[in-house]
């Protein structure tokens, strides 16, 4: 089972291929490594290409360690991340080209190279822009993103022994994407009393919490969700003597075992939803070999992240890459570890209770987007439930945190992001990924 490759597809703003008899004459402005497009302005390859990305994406502020003007090259361009932005932005990449999420797909304007002042590159390196960008948001609102995840947002707590700290704006942009989908809805009667955050303006504070109670359907489903999971910790044997060696292969099969172990409870999960048989078969199995990374990836992140933080960080923490496998990691790799270090610690920060894990599992679930469906609006209306029960037991459980059932919201997009771009990472790739993330989450928590 595998992810559609239309959703894979990462159309970037403004990359226009280099036709194939030309490629090899051209290299990137950036490293001099093949370059494959024109990237947010200029010639450049792909590393390059997704490394300003993120940087700009996530607001990254660099330091370099030598005297700001270090060698560019294909092999040397990791080095020193600092001189590689600069690089960047010296040689005309175009920051307004991306878009503000971070997502695929993108602005088609502005996509030609800029020429910008030394001044203007030096407040982007220190990160001064960024700051006066998100004062300017926060002191006057932004009419393009009044969207309740940005008043939920502007605590603007940094995930907590994390210096990986994601742009709000994705986090905002992808609760959007799910907002959008019940703009214009009705609410159905039983859920009309519920303060609606949809109801709430860009530029007005938050309602102060009130008491409330939870409505009874919100709890008779919350508990049938909760029948249909196996919380039981994980059965796949974890444990390794001391002093033991992991080798690669071994390391390799045991991450295949947990997924196999992983996947066959969604199946099983399946069959004992409240809403089986409402759905075809047909829908089941396109919904499963759409979303079984995403269930697979949200579970491991909340309900069984002790064993897999814990005893399978233990396993990986023995195993020792060598440095072929250091040198050829890719750029893309390295996007998966720093999204899923960042989720992990969001996560970790919210401390999701099993019911929202289980309100969360169905509604990325359910997913009416999904191409190849015959039940599309009825998943529609599903999907719609679950949401607002989601809401209506966040609200209740959890009074005094009123930006609590948006922040869980924006996770699900992150979580679907990630698991695109894992099926891009070579296999043999995965076992030093799973080592670094379980152990920068390790030992950021422990320090906590």
């Amino acid at each position: 089972m595998s992810f559609c490759q239309d959703e894979l597809a990462e159309l970037d703003p403004g990359t226009i291929s280099v036709p194939d008899d030309r490629a090899e004459q051209r290299t990137c402005l950036i490293c001099g490594d093949r370059a494959t497009g024109l990237h947010y302005g200029i010639i450049s390859c792909e590393g390059c290409k997704g490394f300003f990305k993120r940087s700009i994406c996530n607001k990254r502020v660099y330091r370099c360690s030598r005297d700001k003007n270090c060698v560019m090259s294909r092999k040397q361009r990791n080095r020193c991340q600092y001189c590689r932005l600069l690089k960047c932005l010296q040689m005309g990449m175009n920051r307004k080209a991306i878009r503000e999420d971070g997502m695929p797909g993108g602005r088609n304007k502005s996509i030609g190279p800029v020429q910008i002042s030394e001044e203007e590159i030096e407040r982007i390196m220190s990160g001064q822009e960024f700051e006066e960008e998100a004062n300017h948001w926060s002191n006057h609102g932004d009419s393009d993103h009044s969207s309740p995840g940005n008043r939920a947002s502007e605590s603007n707590q940094p995930s907590p022994g994390s210096t990986l700290s994601s742009s709000r704006s994705v986090e905002l942009n992808g609760f959007m994407a799910f907002r959008e989908q019940y703009m214009g809805m009705s609410v159905p009667p039983h859920y009309q009393y519920i303060p609606h955050l949809f109801s709430y303006s860009g530029h007005s504070p938050l309602l102060p919490p009130q008491a409330r109670s939870l409505d009874p359907q919100s709890y008779s489903l919350i508990h049938q969700l909760l029948s249909a999971e196996d919380l039981e910790p994980l059965g796949t044997p974890m444990l390794i003597e001391d002093g033991y060696a992991v080798t690669q292969a071994e390391l390799f099969a045991l991450l295949c075992r947990l997924a196999d172990e992983l996947l066959f409870r969604q199946i099983a999960w399946i069959k004992k939803l409240p809403f089986f048989c409402e759905l075809s078969i047909k829908d089941y199995t396109c919904l499963l070999s759409s979303t079984w990374q995403e269930l697979i990836l949200l579970s491991s992140l909340t309900v069984y992240s002790k064993q897999i933080f814990g005893e399978l960080a233990d396993v990986t923490a023995k195993y020792s890459p060598s440095d072929e496998e250091l040198h050829r990691f890719s750029d893309e790799g390295m996007e998966v570890i720093e999204r899923l270090i960042y989720l992990y610690h969001k996560f970790h920060q919210l401390k999701v209770s099993n019911e929202e894990y289980a309100c969360m599992k169905a509604i990325n679930f359910l997913n009416q987007d999904i191409r190849g469906l015959t039940s599309a609006s009825q998943l529609e209306q599903l999907n719609k439930r679950y949401w607002y029960i989601c809401q209506d037991f966040t609200e209740y459980k959890y009074t005094h945190q009123p930006n609590r059932f948006p922040d869980l919201m924006m996770c699900l997009p992150e979580i679907r992001y990630i698991a695109g771009k894992m099926v891009n990472v070579p296999l043999e790739q995965l076992p030093l990924l799973f080592k670094v993330v379980l152990h920068s989450c390790k030992t950021s928590v422990g320090k906590e």
